[in-house]
């Protein structure tokens, strides 16, 4: 609870567990975010309701990163994670353990030289600007649009002139946006009755609108390689970099549907988390008109009224709180789901075989012990010496460990950027007065779609 004057955004009332799980049953769409009680605000670790198998949370920081930094020998990525991602991006990095992983990450490292934010910089700059005039477009008409979706489009043309050396097409852009979002609410993971009931490693069947969902993704996906691989010496990109990657052992390079695989997991965590982000970003700003002010006045300070260059990004400390806070506060990856793959001890906690073992940045962001007025959006917590009284392990919006987002330096500077450029150009306002309602699905996002006005402000032209 907040007793200070500071803003305090959207978030679920926390509720015992069984009054929290009759609220997700009766608002029918899975967000586990009500499921969580108010006690997993303030232990180190404790259970998560009653379930077949059980379910473990942990907030403690040293635990976390025992958790997180297991090589997957003790704690593998969740069979529920797998078995909900794997129609999507099938065995691909994101969803892989231990020998496989290594296998794939030491054959797609050279790629990652391409997520190198001086590297990327031009193809990010490109798209803003280019997305400058679909708002411009929104202000001309006086129309609302969803905000939700704008940052979708915007994200997913970054990224894909990144992977792919094209901008997205608008319709592409939509079509992704639409399936991901009937992936998003309908996948299995997200059932709460198997949550409950099913026990550990069964298999769920995914409902046939979310393998559709996927084949269609996975379609347009390989539409944007197919130039690729028919001329591979055009190209100088991630796609390029991923389609001449060998195996060191065999020699054998991905397949097809392995580079589909791949790829997919470059443009989905690429683009969908940036964009679940900033929708939290641009929603905080247009309750806060003071802040707005405040943004505008560091910006006019360090980059006048010409272009935003790759220097300035580091020199915008405000716009990067601003982002950093957010993260905090809807942190894209709400849950990380490990599962115990035997009998062992985490702390002083026993573990049974097949338990879940769950790490969740939003329960850590927002504990009681590791931050002062919690729900509260504070983006001037980050600039009290760089943010360097925030306790260790206390902020993870990026992971932990091996499997730490390789991309999180791609997503600051495009975040800046987007930030900067939109809010010196529009000034955002709600379309409704609804408060939003975070939902847990894969990512953290508006239960429902937010709506905004935007009008263009003089100048910048």
């Amino acid at each position: 609870m907040s007793h200070s004057n500071h803003f305090v955004p959207p978030h679920p009332k926390p509720l015992p567990a069984l009054p929290a799980l009759a609220r997700v049953l009766w608002h029918g769409d899975g967000n586990l975010l009500e499921l969580l009680p108010g006690a997993a605000y303030r232990f180190d670790f404790g259970d998560l309701g009653y379930s077949r198998r059980s379910t473990v949370l942990f907030n403690q920081p040293e635990l976390v990163r025992e958790i997180l930094r297991d090589d997957g020998s003790r704690f593998p990525k969740s069979d529920l994670m797998v078995n909900a991602l794997e129609p999507l991006i099938g065995q691909s990095i994101f969803v892989t353990d231990g020998a496989r992983w290594k296998r794939q990450r030491g054959m797609i490292d050279p790629a990652f030289s391409q997520l190198r934010v001086s590297h990327a910089f031009d193809a990010m700059q490109s798209a803003v600007l280019d997305h400058l005039d679909v708002l411009d477009g929104h202000a001309k008409s006086g129309d609302s649009f969803s905000l939700d979706m704008a940052m979708s489009h915007l994200t997913a043309d970054v990224i894909c002139r990144t992977i792919f050396s094209t901008p997205l097409a608008a319709g592409v852009s939509s079509d992704v946006f639409e399936d991901f979002t009937e992936f998003e609410q309908s996948v299995a993971q997200v059932d709460i009755f198997r949550l409950i009931f099913q026990k550990a490693w069964a298999k769920m069947p995914q409902p046939p609108g979310v393998l559709a969902a996927c084949q269609r993704i996975r379609g347009h996906l390989g539409d944007l390689l197919d130039p690729h691989l028919e001329n591979p010496s055009a190209f100088n990109d991630i796609a390029s970099d991923v389609i001449a990657a060998k195996d060191t052992d065999t020699g054998k390079a991905f397949t097809r549907e392995e580079l589909i695989d791949q790829l997919g997991v470059f443009f989905l965590a690429g683009h969908e988390t940036s964009a679940s982000a900033l929708t939290w970003v641009f929603y905080l700003l247009a309750e806060q008109p003071a802040l707005v002010l405040r943004l505008r006045n560091e910006l006019e300070q360090v980059v006048g009224s010409g272009p935003i260059h790759f220097n300035h990004v580091k020199q915008l400390p405000l716009v990067r709180a601003v982002f950093r806070e957010t993260l905090r506060l809807y942190p894209p990856i709400t849950f990380i789901p490990r599962v115990a793959l035997e009998d062992c001890q985490i702390g002083s906690r026993k573990l049974k075989r097949g338990a879940l073992v769950m790490v969740s940045p939003w329960t850590i962001h927002r504990h009681q012990s590791y931050w002062q007025d919690p729900n509260a959006f504070i983006p001037d917590r980050f600039l009290i010496e760089g943010g360097s009284s925030i306790q260790e392990g206390a902020y993870i919006p990026f992971g932990v460990g091996p499997h730490t987002c390789i991309g999180a330096g791609f997503a600051q500077a495009e975040a800046v950027l987007i930030i900067a450029e939109l809010v010196r150009r529009f000034d955002f306002s709600r379309a409704d007065s609804q408060p939003a309602r975070p939902a847990a699905r894969l990512t953290t996002r508006p239960a429902q779609q937010i709506k905004l006005h935007c009008r263009r402000l003089r100048g910048l032209e």
